[in-house]
């Protein structure tokens, strides 16, 4: 036993028993383990050991943020705090203004985003996520939005699987809390759009372009879909690399000897008619990146190159019934169905939007499981095919939107597909256009 005084030594008999928890002895493991040791671990082990080590640096995160506030305060939040703080923390002074900033909002706005970096529950990268989108909220509603957050987080209605997950539903109750200020704010970040040129390491650098969510989505897509028409072809760059040349090559204005059609570079924006008719001001959302103010929303509707699709729901979930599909065939029907229903890849914590996702038999079509709605999912590629590997286990239920993804070690995630945007007036919606696909449609090409 160890106290003021010094240390006292007890019989092992006589030494009061302390219990920890399974977690805390992985930490404690993890805190003393030598590189030599985590070489002999089993499968489990190495999982339990990555576990308590995201949990001990979430901890220190939470610890570095209290530190790096009470520094602030110490020293009366003098200019010079972040120069002191960058030569212990052994980061540029850019670095550490940026750290002190968030330990700034996380103490003083958001106190119980930091207190679940205290029990490492959300690292600092995701925290910063959370106050990225937070930053121009006053106190007020920024307390309300780690109110809001932190309850989602403790009921399971918000995975902390990703910083973007974190990120997404802290958007969503900024928009919640101060829904006039977002468009304002959304305004200003796409009046200060830019290109930024930022050398690199080996001979690269990197050409980065801030540009409006629905423009940077619709530009990769198109890029991605001409690298992936000439992989097809055979190319034998991948696909990162024939991204990148195509990327130059249209912007040096070289032809990059491939074409897609202009749906290679279609985004989906979901809003509800009320939305769009300017009765309300909520519920659209990017797929792929998430919500965007109701005034920005109909300004990308009145796009002379938008298209409007009509889709149909249940007035009481929400659930997409039926997308109007007059010029498609049925399987394309089909897959505009899932595509929106969806919006992402099922797979937890995976964005890539359902239509650059392929549609996914939940039974196999091999094993006679029918094309519909009901028997499908939208994955993306990586993910259709890893639930093939025999060690992964990927089950998603369609009508409650449920994904659950079980790894190797036998450890479960899961996530659950976000509502749809609210239609506060369902009657408006013709019910007419007809019927949701049938299990009868023919289907795509296997093998799914």
């Amino acid at each position: 036993m160890a106290g003021p005084a010094g240390v006292m030594y007890l019989p092992a008999e006589q030494a009061p028993a302390v219990a920890f928890t399974p977690a805390e002895q992985a930490e404690i493991r993890c805190r003393t383990f030598s590189g030599e040791q985590v070489a002999e671990l089993s499968a489990e082990q190495v999982i339990e050991t990555l576990a308590a080590a995201r949990r001990i640096r979430a901890h220190t995160d939470a610890i570095e943020a209290h530190a790096l506030a009470r520094l602030d305060q110490l020293r009366g939040s003098d200019r010079y705090v972040a120069d002191e703080a960058a030569l212990e923390l052994r980061v540029s002074r850019h670095t550490a203004a940026l750290r002190l900033h968030r330990s700034r909002q996380l103490t003083q706005r958001m106190p119980r985003v930091l207190a679940a970096m205290e029990a490492g529950q959300i690292e600092a990268t995701a925290a910063g996520r959370v106050v990225e989108a937070t930053d121009m909220l006053d106190d007020q509603q920024a307390r309300q939005v780690d109110e809001q957050l932190a309850d989602k987080l403790a009921s399971g209605r918000v995975s902390p699987t990703s910083p973007a997950n974190l990120a997404r539903a802290a958007r969503r109750l900024v928009e919640q809390a101060d829904p006039d200020g977002q468009a304002t704010r959304a305004r200003r970040a796409r009046a200060g759009r830019k290109v930024e040129l930022l050398p690199g390491e080996d001979g690269l650098s990197t050409l980065a372009a801030d540009l409006p969510a629905e423009v940077a989505a619709s530009a990769y897509a198109r890029i991605d879909a001409m690298a992936r028409k000439q992989r097809h072809r055979g190319d034998a760059r991948t696909l990162d690399q024939l991204r990148a040349d195509i990327h130059a090559n249209l912007l040096l204005g070289h032809d990059p000897d491939v074409s897609v059609p202009e749906a290679a570079a279609t985004v989906f924006l979901h809003m509800p008619v009320n939305t769009a008719l300017g009765i309300s001001d909520t519920g659209c959302e990017l797929s792929g990146y998430g919500p965007l103010p109701a005034p920005i929303a109909r300004h990308i509707l009145a796009s002379e190159n938008s298209v409007w699709r009509k889709v149909l729901t249940d007035p009481a979930s929400g659930a997409v019934l039926d997308v109007g599909r007059r010029r498609y065939r049925p399987t394309a029907a089909i897959r505009d169905l899932i595509a929106v229903r969806d919006a992402e890849c099922v797979a937890p914590g995976c964005h890539r939007p359902a239509q650059h996702s392929d549609y996914d038999h939940l039974h196999g079509w091999r094993q006679s499981g029918v094309t519909a709605e009901t028997n499908g999912g939208a994955k993306c590629r990586w993910h259709h095919q890893l639930k093939d590997h025999p060690h992964w286990f990927l089950d998603h239920d369609p009508a409650s939107g449920t994904t659950t993804i079980t790894t190797p070690a036998g450890r479960c995630y899961t996530s659950k597909r976000r509502s749809p945007p609210e239609v506060r007036k369902p009657s408006i919606l013709d019910r007419r256009s007809g019927s949701a696909p049938h299990a009868h449609d023919p289907p795509g090409d296997p093998p799914f």
